[in-house]
């Protein structure tokens, strides 16, 4: 493709800026990779209310925490984090009691923030004091790993720092390796705090405060992040790129277009469909992965008529258009989930096929024992922010459901709008949404997708039951006897009642330059830029 047809390909508008925005000198050279995504960071504080996911982000590369997962090649040569594996980060080492209720972690001596502070177990106790007490996502995140309050912390002394579990849990060790648990300046941000905001969250919006492997050279909100290696990072081998540059670029087409063109060398969860066909494409290379704890699928708030009434949301699961969805929206990139052999698991994993498949007739059939005979009216929401997947599919569901009288209206909700909407309001009747667990066990998923109250039960859904068993499956080992058959308990409820429809288990697909090495799936699904290089 020449310069001309690459234009009339993308549009000039849309590559223009995106080259006009990069610091100077950054296009071409081999120390600086630019990464494209769909939507940006909000904030720059993943503990912030109300921070997206793209939040994360910053956290990954900006921050460190005392511990990382390992990295292990998969049979194809790719390589994904270990879960089974906890790495030293800013601890260098740790040790559990001998009663398995707390354990010591201790700190590298040389490791110092950005501005030369050195790293204490104080800014340890301050970070996760935060943690459990600002509210929002980490809080709640916290408390899965059964970190409830700051008593749970102790300095024991400058460079070992104890934690305090209140019960043994299969979650508490690795739940502070995951981007909530990163560790803060203290100094710098007490010195910004307020009597109003005394967790200077106002200042870490804006201003990271860290001592990761990477440092913030720039944000432009809705445009772009700049990261600059730290050269002074001692909790890991230096990153082999010197800068990376993660610029938003709203349409797939453009970033696509960038990728082959090698403008940009690396593309951040990819459309299904660009996966699938660059996938033979020498210019581009291509990773994917099946994205742990996670699917998609379709929600029904059951707080809102007609969907309270299980009737109708059977129905619904029923005359979903399962394999036109896969083949149209997913392109086959995925892990189909529907079409389990009975409502009684046979596995204590997820997830799992749900029972449900497309049958038209036993929908309508519901549909008339719930005195809807007719059908009814109602809008479907979706994200533009995963409009590569969610439009098709939405059009898809739009088509089945008319057979039996359902008459939708799509609504688009604006990426940015989104988890207001969806997850914190909880005030959309009939939605597609995907939820993917960093800890990748059943119960886990339903601790955030199914209890009641929860940030991504977007359905309002609630059962006692649901909520009882949860919370004692919760800390409790895979191999416990009463692990397994709650679990399956709780996947066979949730089938029963279907708030949710599940439709496929998404692939992570992500797109590169032939010379870029190093890259790694993590659960968090963004782009942790430390092991990376570019020959």
């Amino acid at each position: 493709m020449d310069r001309r047809q690459f234009i009339a390909a993308t549009g000039a508008a849309g590559v223009l800026p995106f080259l006009k925005a990069m610091p100077a000198g950054a296009q071409g050279r081999d120390d600086t990779l630019v990464a494209v995504t769909g939507f940006g960071p909000n904030s720059m504080d993943i503990m912030r209310v109300g921070a997206n996911r793209p939040a994360y982000q910053p956290a990954i590369n900006l921050y460190d925490r005392l511990m990382r997962y390992g990295i292990r090649e998969l049979p194809d040569g790719t390589l994904a984090y270990d879960k089974e594996v906890l790495e030293p980060e800013l601890a260098e080492s740790w040790t559990m009691a001998d009663d398995g209720m707390s354990v010591d972690f201790f700190l590298r001596r040389d490791a110092t923030f950005w501005d030369g502070t050195p790293v204490t177990a104080e800014d340890v106790k301050w970070s996760f004091d935060r943690a459990v007490l600002l509210g929002g996502f980490a809080t709640v995140q916290m408390r899965a790993g059964g970190f409830t309050d700051a008593d749970q912390w102790e300095v024991v002394d400058e460079h070992v720092f104890r934690v305090h579990f209140n019960a043994p849990s299969k979650l508490s060790m690795p739940n502070l390796a995951v981007p909530t648990a990163i560790v803060y300046n203290s100094a710098l941000c007490k010195a910004n705090a307020t009597d109003a905001d005394p967790w200077a969250s106002d200042f870490t919006h804006v201003t990271p405060a860290g001592g990761g492997a990477f440092k913030l050279e720039r944000w432009d909100s809705g445009q772009q992040s700049v990261y600059i290696r730290n050269d002074d990072w001692k909790s890991g081998p230096l990153p082999g790129v010197r800068r990376v540059i993660v610029r938003e670029v709203p349409s797939a087409a453009t970033r696509r277009a960038l990728l082959e063109r090698g403008d940009a060398q690396f593309s951040i969860d990819m459309p299904a469909k660009d996966a699938m066909e660059l996938n033979e494409n020498p210019r581009v290379k291509v990773e994917g992965h099946p994205i742990g704890c996670c699917q998609h699928h379709v929600g029904m708030n059951v707080a809102m008529a007609p969907f309270d009434n299980v009737l109708v949301r059977r129905a619904i699961a029923y005359a979903l258009p399962y394999e036109s969805i896969y083949n149209l929206a997913a392109f086959g990139r995925g892990e189909k989930l529907w079409g389990g052999e009975g409502f009684e698991p046979a596995e204590a994993v997820w997830p799992l096929p749900s029972p449900y498949y497309t049958d038209v007739e036993k929908a309508k059939a519901l549909l008339a024992e719930a005195g809807m005979p007719d059908g009814f009216e109602t809008t479907l929401s979706i994200n533009l922010g995963l409009a590569d997947w969610q439009e098709p599919a939405a059009v898809l569901i739009q088509e089945a459901l008319a057979e039996i009288g359902v008459r939708v209206t799509i609504d688009r909700i604006p990426g940015a709008n989104w988890r207001t909407a969806a997850l914190i309001e909880k005030r959309l009747p009939f939605h597609l949404e995907n939820f993917g667990g960093w800890l990748d066990y059943p119960d886990y998923y339903f601790f955030w997708v199914y209890q009641t109250g929860r940030l991504f039960n977007s359905v309002n859904y609630s059962d006692p039951m649901v909520d009882e068993v949860t919370d004692m499956v919760l800390p409790l080992e895979t191999d416990h006897p009463d692990w397994a058959p709650n679990v399956k308990k709780l996947i066979a409820k949730v089938w029963e009642d279907v708030p949710l429809a599940p439709l496929y288990q998404p692939y992570l697909d992500m797109g590169m330059a032939p010379r870029v090495e190093g890259y790694a799936y993590h659960f968090h699904r963004l782009l942790d830029a430390k092991t990376l290089t570019m020959a």
